[in-house]
């Protein structure tokens, strides 16, 4: 067994202590954000902090390093109040974590990178084309965090593209089918696999699985 203790974990170098503190948090959702700037400049940016934060209404909120970390997303979303999410996939990881890079505010990271952006009618925001499930957003709140400067961004989900797969009767989308993958520490990508689902747990009545024989 290895026990750290706070004095400990602080007087790691900094990207040791990083990777660790992002490993034990567990596997997060790899996800690009394309936004635009007032400008008309497109932006693209992974990110592995996007949580579901209620469904009614549809929240979602991420985390936003600080703004002498990463100022970009954060400044474009303010000045336009829309911004795209995309499910990351094998086919375009290399892609994805590039967009990790600090360009400077005037260069298009999509064309940077090699990734293609993708415009729908009525939304601002680019997509990323190579996506296959893709959700755009506005503008809630933005809730500074002091302890650290960082920044809980959270929007109202105004449109969902499914590109090649549907969801099953109780709503149910099985992400992995689409090629969506997870992230550890800073550069580790993952596949997700299936291994059960359950029905709605009761007190006092046995978990009961929805799936049979899944392994």
């Amino acid at each position: 067994m290895i026990h750290y203790t706070q004095t400990t974990i602080q007087s790691w170098e900094r990207f040791y202590r990083a990777n660790i503190l992002q490993c034990i948090t567990g596997f997060k959702p790899a996800n690009l954000i394309g936004t635009v700037n007032a400008e008309g400049v497109p932006n693209v940016a992974i990110f592995s902090s996007v949580v579901h934060l209620g469904s009614n209404p549809a929240l979602v909120g991420y985390i936003n390093r600080p703004i002498t970390a990463a100022p970009h997303t954060l400044a474009n979303i303010e000045a336009t109040g829309v911004y795209t999410i995309n499910h990351v996939t094998t086919n375009f990881s290399d892609k994805a974590h590039q967009t990790s890079a600090k360009y400077a505010a005037n260069v298009n990271e999509f064309t940077a990178t090699g990734l293609t952006m993708e415009f729908i009618d009525g939304i601002k925001a680019p997509f990323v084309k190579e996506s296959n499930i893709q959700y755009a957003l506005q503008l809630i709140e933005i809730v500074p965090i002091k302890h650290n400067q960082t920044f809980l961004v959270i929007g109202n989900i105004t449109d969902i593209i499914l590109k090649t797969i549907t969801p099953e009767a109780d709503g149910f989308i099985a992400i992995e089918k689409a090629g969506s993958m997870a992230c550890l520490g800073a550069d580790a990508y993952y596949n997700g696999h299936l291994i059960q689902r359950y029905h709605y747990a009761k007190p006092n009545e046995p978990t009961q699985s929805i799936l049979q024989n899944i392994c």
